[in-house]
Order: C-alpha cells, then sequence, then structure tokens
C-alpha cells in the first residue's frame, strides 16, 4: 500500500502549488493623517478605508496552475484606532486575484493594523476549521474559506496605494489528497468522501493570537470529511480512473490545525452499478504540519483480494475441489444470489470433501487431524480472540472472487494478546475451564463498532466476513463470518467449534455449526 507526503510552504514557491492569500496590498484614503472620507468627493466610499490586497504578477497558485484567488464572501476584520473590531463592508462576488476591502472606523496612517481573516465562518479574531467540509469538483480550493481557512497580516500605509498594504500569512494546514488505483474494479468506482482521523483534535473553534502568530486553543474534533462530488461529471463524486497521481483527475482539499497529528485517512468509494459503498483505509505515521503548508498525500488504493477456500470441518480437501469459481471447470457459486451447485460434497465423496464423522462419546474432546485444520486456534484460544477488544468494520472494502464487498472484523494478534497476559491455549476466557469438546457457547455480546486508530492498528488483524456454503449455495457474504477452530463439539459427531461473527449479532466460538457448513481454514496471526 504506497502512500506518500510531501509538503510545501506556500510563500517559498510560485510555481509548487503555494497557498496564501494575496502577496502585495494595496489601498486608497483620504489626504488626512486621520483616513475618513476622501475630500476630492471622488468615489473612495463615505468614511470608510480601503485595505487593498493581490498583484496578479505575483500572486501564488493553487489550482491545476498553482493559482489561488479570494473567493465570493471573503471578508477581513481590523481592529480601529478606538479599539472596535470592523468587518469589511464589501466581499468579493466572484474569484478574484485582487480585492479592495473597505472597512468602517477610524484608521491613522502612521499605525499599523492587524488585519484578521476568519474565513468566511469566522468572526474577529475566531476561526472555526469545519469537521464537514465539501468539494464540488477536483483541484479547486473555492471551498477553503468555509472551511476554516484562516490568516493574519500587519497592514501599513501605502502611498503608491493610498491606502494600507498587507500581505497576508495563512494560519492553517493543508492537505492535497492524491488517490490512484491499478485496480479495474476500482476503475468503475468513485471517491464519494476523504474522510481524515486524528489522534487528536484537527477541528473546533481557534483564536487568530497576534502575539504567537499561531492558532490557539485545544478543541475536541478528531475527525474531518470531505465530501467530494457535485453535478454533472461529478454527481457520483470523483472519477478512480487514473493510474498515475492527476490532481486534475481527484485531487481533494482538506483545511485541519496545525500540529503534530498522527492520521489515519478513510478513502470513500463506491460502485453505482453495484450501489456498494466503503472504504479503503491508509495509516500514516505522526508528522507535524505546519501552518502556511500544503502537504500532499498520495495513496495507491488497493482492496485485499481474498481467495479463501471453504472446508467442511477437518476434510481432506476444500468444499469445491477442482471445481473452483476460476478453474477450467466450475463448480462453485460465487455469489450469494446464485442457486446452490448440486455437486457439492457429499458422505463417501471420492474428492475427500467431507467432513469427518469421528465421536468419541459426550464432552469427549477430539482435535483436528488433517494438516490444515491442525494449523487452526482451539475453542479456548478462540475465545480470547473475541474478548479482547474486537472491532466489527462495517465499511472497509475487500474483493473474493471477482467482486466487490465489505465487513469484516478486527482482531487482535496472538503476540499482543500474550504480551497483555490475556491468552491462555489450555483454558478458556470464561472460568478457566477447557473448552474442547464441551459445547459452550463462548461470546462476547458487547462488540465495539469503531476500527483500530492509526496508533493501534498494529496491534490487529482482519478477518473479512466471507461466509458459508450450505448445500451447495453461498450465503452471508460481506454479512457474517464462519471460521473454524481444531476443536470439536461434545455434543455429536455432526457440530464443531468455530469463530463466528456479523454486524449486531455475537462474536462466539460456537459449538454447534454443523461440519457440514462450508467454513473458511485460516491460521491466526
Amino acid at each position: 500500500m504506497n502512500k506518500t507526503m510531501k509538503q510545501h510552504s506556500f510563500v517559498s514557491h510560485l510555481k509548487s502549488l503555494a497557498l496564501a492569500f494575496g502577496i502585495t496590498l494595496a489601498f486608497a484614503s483620504c489626504a488626512n493623517e486621520e483616513i475618513a472620507q476622501n475630500a476630492n468627493g471622488k468615489d473612495y466610499d463615505a468614511n470608510l478605508t480601503t485595505f487593498s490586497t493581490g498583484d496578479p504578477t505575483t500572486r501564488t497558485s493553487m489550482e491545476s496552475n498553482g493559482t489561488f484567488y479570494w473567493e465570493s464572501g471573503d471578508k477581513i476584520w481590523v481592529k480601529d484606532d478606538n479599539g472596535a473590531w470592523q468587518q469589511s463592508s464589501n466581499a468579493p462576488t466572484e474569484k478574484t486575484a485582487s480585492f479592495e476591502f473597505k472597512v468602517p472606523g477610524k484608521f491613522t496612517k502612521s499605525s499599523t493594523y492587524k488585519v484578521y481573516y476568519p474565513g468566511q465562518n469566522g468572526n474577529q479574531d475566531q476561526v472555526s476549521i469545519a469537521a464537514n467540509q465539501s468539494q464540488t469538483e477536483p483541484n479547486t480550493t473555492a471551498h477553503f474559506g468555509a472551511s476554516g481557512d484562516c490568516g493574519m497580516a500587519d497592514a501599513t500605509w501605502s502611498n503608491v496605494k493610498n491606502g494600507f498594504a498587507f500581505t497576508l500569512d495563512h494560519k492553517a494546514a493543508y492537505l492535497l489528497f492524491l488517490p490512484r488505483t491499478a485496480n479495474t474494479i476500482l476503475h468503475d468506482c468513485y471517491l464519494t468522501k476523504v474522510e481524515v482521523n486524528s489522534d487528536n483534535d484537527i477541528t473546533s473553534t481557534y483564536t487568530l493570537d497576534p502575539t504567537t502568530g499561531k492558532l490557539t486553543g485545544t478543541g475536541t474534533g478528531k475527525q474531518i470529511i470531505v465530501s467530494t462530488g457535485g453535478s454533472g461529471t461529478y454527481a457520483n463524486g470523483f472519477p478512480l480512473t487514473n493510474n498515475a497521481t492527476s490532481a486534475a483527475t481527484n485531487g481533494a482539499y482538506v483545511v485541519i490545525k496545525p500540529g503534530t497529528h498522527t492520521l489515519k485517512i478513510r478513502y470513500w468509494v463506491k460502485d453505482i452499478a453495484t450501489n456498494v459503498e466503503g472504504t479503503i483505509t491508509k495509516y500514516l505515521t505522526s508528522k507535524t504540519f505546519d501552518q502556511n503548508k500544503y502537504y500532499n498525500i498520495t495513496a495507491d488504493l488497493q482492496v485485499n483480494n481474498y481467495e479463501e477456500h471453504y472446508y467442511m470441518w477437518n476434510a481432506q480437501n476444500n468444499y469445491w475441489a477442482g471445481h473452483e469459481w476460476n478453474s477450467a471447470t466450475p463448480w462453485q457459486p460465487s455469489l450469494a444470489s446464485q442457486p446452490a451447485n448440486p455437486n457439492y460434497p457429499q458422505d463417501g465423496d471420492a474428492l475427500g470433501r467431507y467432513y469427518d464423522k469421528t465421536d468419541l462419546g459426550w464432552h469427549v474432546r477430539y482435535d483436528a487431524t488433517t494438516r490444515l485444520f491442525k494449523t487452526l486456534p482451539n475453542a479456548n484460544e478462540i475465545s480470547w480472540y473475541i474478548n479482547n477488544d474486537p472491532r466489527w468494520d462495517a465499511d472497509e472494502l475487500w474483493t473474493t472472487m471477482g467482486h466487490l464487498y465489505k465487513g469484516g472484523v478486527w482482531l487482535k494478534k496472538k503476540s499482543v494478546l500474550m504480551a497483555e497476559g490475556t491468552y491462555d491455549k489450555e483454558h478458556s476466557y470464561y472460568h478457566s475451564f477447557d473448552a474442547r469438546g464441551q459445547a459452550y457457547i463462548l461470546a462476547n455480546y458487547h462488540v465495539s463498532v469503531t476500527p483500530p486508530s492509526a496508533s493501534e492498528i498494529g496491534n490487529y488483524f482482519y478477518l473479512p466476513a466471507l461466509g458459508y456454503y450450505e448445500s451447495g449455495q453461498l450465503k452471508g457474504i460481506g454479512e457474517r463470518g464462519l471460521y473454524w477452530s481444531s476443536s470439536n463439539s461434545g455434543w455429536n459427531s455432526y457440530t464443531a467449534y468455530g469463530l463466528t461473527f456479523g454486524l449486531g449479532s455475537a462474536f462466539a466460538a460456537s459449538p454447534d455449526y454443523p461440519r457440514y457448513f462450508g467454513g473458511i481454514v485460516k491460521a491466526f496471526e
């Protein structure tokens, strides 16, 4: 899973997608020391002082060619000579490289004034970095003002411009997400949103502090979602047709609070043909995101493909041996919507696909004997896996048998459980008894639906909800999982323990699964 992050200063590289609002500011006012109405009667706006910004020859950039502009609705705030907050009375009505802001109040030529740009949803020196941001087409920053872009500047008198000039210094940090994929399944899908999760706050209301020159304050918002899509070509979201990084195809921008953050990025992808929408998750190491800089975050969007074989319990060969879905003579249904295939394993199967019917008696332990089944966790071990903070993940995408699905469970790794002292092969999680050969349902009814964070993910491994086969038909794929254990049930000769899970259901080491079900055979990490 290839991912790259690059950072750029808004002010140091004119051609490198720098993010700064207007560079050289120009102004207009009267001949008096105290600025008020222009005495010559020309159209200078009575009782308003002009604060101008932007020079077309030196402006910085942010779009595909690097240009950045003031947007419709942008306003500035300034404290006048009386210490009163004054908001500009006008705002751009369209994208523009320069603009003359008209500000009421009393101002003196010899003074320097702090200019505040709190974004379109801010007020005075208060900035609101939005938890929900929206971008209607790729590679545009028109939403920055509404998302929480902000800045400060010192405005001084300019005789050349006949007003107060300032250069805005941005105080937010900016992320540019650049997904790509060579997966042909995803080429028919769309990016519907990008979800940014942090280990600390990245969204809230903050203060533009003129003393420190930074955003100050601590918020509680640790998640920002930028919706990607609008109308027309982008009604379904941004396309994922690019094998190489392309901002013009699907570049998505997010405004965040500067700071040191450990980020988990969830790219939401939708197949509009099947209406399946889920996530592809990337984890970034801790990094400092500085103010007035943007960071390229590239990601190779790949979904894990699971070509797991299904087995009856302790069978010698898999359920569809020699006739898998992608074989020359397939018997295996690859979709739950397909009818049962009558060639499923039955008693006396010549291919060794039928289950082990060994029964040593009521509550007598019998361990699996085949090579693969002996590698599986036993009933005791499964009880520890499911009772140490398992996480159901309803959205992570994966593929199997040529189709896109989502849904699965994150379990703590064996090494982590052992380090925590919460793992015992000889005794179950409950009452310290040995569950092998018994008939106890060892269940966890309180399972989190929050996937692991970036700082936690290294402690977990993932099991997709691959469903199971019953009488030759695929059932429960994307909804439930059945992973066999190496332990028999003490009930009878046709049941065994398996790990079962699903959204809204108990995670259980259950002894009542028929051995003739086709479940997954997989050694746990």
